[in-house]
């Protein structure tokens, strides 16, 4: 059955409080339902509609959860997608503003530009055409669900847990390595805390790509020339620590360094 639209504006609404005043809310999945994923993302479409009305521009897309180790720390069993908007970038800032956040975690990611829209679900063997340029990256992950207690449900319709991100060392897209084999290390203030590889992240950010174009398809989105892909952890997520710094190396595509603010 379908779920109502004031249902749907319920749940946005409550999402939409946490996040201007800063007070982690109770999870929406009661409300939608723990499995209506479809409910969800009707929920995410109309927090991010209602931001971007309000003069905030979309310029990417992210894929969460595709690390079986975030998976087992949030307790869910497969990819989501969320939204990436113009003010949640944070490169070249000297610091992240840790007063922007509720309950962050970060997580390292190779991240692509994209060099053509996708207006047609693309395979993996082709996926390589549609990118100009790979970042070694942070999403800042960030929930407005206190106490991260989510299903998948609410992940998804909290625009999968965007935070902020953060864009290092880049390459050209012709002169990076086969991205299923590159190793991943996170350090928190120069003590190793997390690390993984390409193939953790849905077998390999290609894969990952190619669902995220593929499945944004089937919602009503196309992906552009220009825009921002998050690819997904390629490890375990860290809880964040205002006056930190975190730095991942990523075999093969470089470094990203995220200071907080204290």
């Amino acid at each position: 059955m379908t779920t109502k639209e004031h249902v749907i504006g319920d749940a946005a609404e409550r999402l939409a409080a946490a996040a201007r005043t800063g007070t982690p809310c109770e999870p929406v999945r009661d409300l939608i339902g723990r499995d209506n994923i479809d409910a969800a993302y009707r929920v995410q479409k109309l927090n991010i509609d209602g931001l971007v009305a309000s003069g905030r521009r979309i310029v990417g897309r992210k894929t969460g959860l595709t690390s079986p180790a975030v998976q087992k720390q949030l307790g869910v069993d497969q990819p989501d997608f969320g939204v990436l908007l113009d003010d949640m970038d944070c490169t070249g800032d000297a610091e992240v503003d840790s007063t922007r956040l509720l309950q962050p975690k970060i997580e390292a990611e190779i991240a692509f530009v994209l060099s053509r829209d996708i207006t047609a679900p693309i395979t993996e063997a082709d996926a390589p055409q549609y990118v100009s340029d790979v970042y070694a990256s942070f999403e800042i992950v960030d929930s407005r669900i206190a106490n991260w207690d989510i299903s998948l449900a609410d992940t998804v319709a909290d625009n999968a847990s965007s935070g902020l991100y953060v864009l290092g060392d880049r390459r050209d897209r012709g002169d990076v390595p086969d991205l299923t084999g590159v190793e991943m290390t996170m350090t928190e203030n120069g003590v190793q805390v997390s690390q993984g590889k390409g193939s953790d992240c849905l077998g390999s950010p290609w894969n990952a790509f190619v669902w995220l174009a593929n499945i944004t398809l089937e919602y009503g989105s196309v992906l552009h020339a220009g825009e921002v892909v998050l690819t997904g952890a390629l490890g375990p997520m860290v809880p964040v620590t205002p006056g930190f710094t975190y730095v991942t190396t990523i075999s093969g595509i470089g470094s990203a360094t995220a200071v907080f603010s204290a």
